[in-house]
């Protein structure tokens, strides 16, 4: 006898959708970490709203993880990101692509995804600390770098 099960956690697929969502999140914030911050990058100046604009818009920005791969966001000229984490395996997990927008205020850069991270905001401070590689700093601490593709 086949018994339904009495409450959404117990069903397979509710269990599996909430594990995704959480080990997602998990791995994007693992994906996004570097290790701690160099000491001489202390001494780095921020980039400007329009040092921002020129350095991300157009253009594909590919965050390094402690995997030692990528993870590719394109910050179109219209507003949108794109992010896919297809490269780094995310689709047994969930979704590997979202879309958001992207904005700059304040000489930072924000966005807010659909989907990930619960569509909440998030901000960054840019550095460059080379002619295509930037760090960056989330306004919740989190830091790392990436490099600017096209």
């Amino acid at each position: 006898m086949h018994r339904k099960p009495s409450h959404p956690c117990q069903n397979g697929t509710a269990r599996i959708a909430a594990t995704s969502r959480w080990a997602v999140l998990a791995i994007l914030s693992a994906a996004l970490y570097s290790t701690t911050a160099d000491p001489a990058l202390a001494d780095r100046t921020p980039l400007s709203s329009k040092e921002i604009e020129r350095t991300i818009e157009g253009k594909r920005i590919y965050l390094q993880t402690p995997f030692g791969g990528e993870f590719p966001l394109f910050y179109q000229r219209n507003g949108v990101v794109d992010g896919s984490g297809e490269a780094l395996g995310l689709g047994r997990f969930m979704a590997p692509k979202d879309q958001g927008k992207w904005w700059i205020a304040d000489n930072q850069l924000c966005q807010q995804w659909q989907e990930w991270y619960d569509g909440k905001k998030q901000c960054f401070i840019l550095e460059r600390i080379g002619e295509t590689t930037l760090y960056w700093k989330r306004d919740d601490g989190l830091e790392g770098e990436a490099r600017v593709g096209q």
